[in-house]
């Protein structure tokens, strides 16, 4: 492909993107694997230069472009040699018209730099957002011992105890280690908030959002396989993808629940009051995910947010009676607005009387309302938010 039409095809994949965005369809990675599965003339070096320049255009805008060709003029207002590959040139971009208009720069949509802001997040920390995340691991302490270990490429030394850090892209699915479950990709972040569950070797412990159990396998290994530990879900595909990841990772104990949605209680009732922690890894906007998802800030609207803040407060409410006496409840999501949670959890201690907060220390981070905050600027993790609640 030349320059200029791996320029067209970045337009194209980001038309799909901003279709798929406003309709609630696949997400941007993907589209990008499929627009490419058709085109097997594209190379490795053109796959790569159509998805920087995509992933490019996206972090530039803040509200939603009216095309994909719009989003790239974007780019192009601000670097001339972009801007020359729009020459009309055959599999290139149209000659840009006399002024033609080009999308909006900026974070996000004007409505959530707002919500962002009330939330306390700066303007160092929404440009922090939508950089580009490094590739975290954690070594398989059932398995393995970071001091010790030996991989092709030697990572960088993070706080969380099994954490290593390597460049973003480093292919990490296809070294041995990773293979033979030495190690599991984790952001940092989510290994910090698995700090704050503290599961310890023959407690009972329920993780009640698993999804596809990375958080789940952090706390068997915390477990050193003793004790009990439920994964459970109500989305049947992603926690089949468990069973085969805790067999590779040598996590013996763990059972798999497959929840029915508003009737997740009846599934766990024979663990009611018996769970030292309930972990409740909550379905959220994912704000604090944007650097890995960038498009996701044009998936979002007031609506979806609160439909999110009232799933959190339905599945904390079915947490709280499988605590024990004395048990925790720990609530996490990867958004940095308040509204899925410092008033998430202000609102659960209004709901439950005897109930108390606890908020978390962790290496990384700060106190944010009852809880603790993680982000990409100060941390240099995903965003996160982790609350502690103690049973009476």
């Amino acid at each position: 492909m030349t320059p200029a039409a791996r320029v067209e095809a970045a337009i194209e994949v980001l038309d799909r993107v901003i279709a798929a965005a406003i309709a609630e369809g696949a997400p941007a990675d993907r589209i990008i694997a499929d627009y490419f599965r058709t085109r097997r003339y594209a190379g490795s070096k053109d796959r790569r230069a159509v998805r920087e320049l995509a992933y490019a255009a996206i972090r530039a805008c803040g509200e939603v472009p009216e095309s994909g060709r719009a989003a790239m003029l974007a780019l192009a207002g601000e670097d001339a040699a972009l801007a020359n590959l729009f020459d009309g040139s055959p599999h290139g971009p149209q000659t840009i018209a006399e002024g033609e208009a080009a999308a909006q720069r900026g974070i996000a949509p004007a409505w959530l730099v707002a919500a962002l802001a009330a939330s306390g997040i700066g303007d160092d920390v929404m440009a922090a957002m939508l950089g580009r995340a490094p590739l975290d691991v954690r070594v398989n302490s059932l398995k393995a011992e970071r001091a010790t270990l030996r991989l092709p490429e030697e990572g960088e030394v993070l706080p969380a105890p099994n954490a290593l850090r390597f460049p973003a892209g480093t292919a990490v699915e296809k070294w041995d280690a990773h293979r033979d479950g030495l190690i599991e990709v984790q952001d940092h972040g989510s290994q910090l908030a698995c700090l704050a569950a503290a599961a310890q070797p023959g407690e009972t412990v329920v993780d009640l959002c698993a999804g596809g159990g990375g958080k789940t396998l952090a706390m068997a290994a915390a477990m050193d396989n003793q004790g009990v530990l439920v994964a459970s879900d109500t989305d049947r595909a992603r926690l089949a993808k468990l069973p085969p990841r805790a067999a590779r990772a040598g996590a013996r104990m763990i059972e798999t629940r497959l929840l029915s949605p508003r009737r997740e209680a009846e599934t766990l009732a024979d663990l009611a009051g018996k769970a030292d922690c309930v972990l409740v890894d909550a379905p959220c906007s994912g704000t604090g995910t944007w650097r890995r998802k960038p498009e996701a800030k044009w998936r979002l609207t007031g609506e979806r947010i609160a439909r999110f803040a009232a799933v959190q407060d339905r599945l904390l409410d079915v947490a709280a009676p499988l605590v024990r006496p004395g048990g925790r409840l720990v609530f996490v999501t990867c958004s940095v607005l308040d509204t899925e949670g410092a008033e998430r959890i202000a609102a659960f201690l209004a709901r439950h009387p005897g109930w108390r907060a606890a908020v978390p220390t962790l290496p990384l981070g700060r106190a944010h309302g009852q809880g603790w905050r993680l982000d990409p600027h100060h941390d240099g993790t995903d965003g996160f938010f982790v609350a502690c609640l103690h049973s009476p």
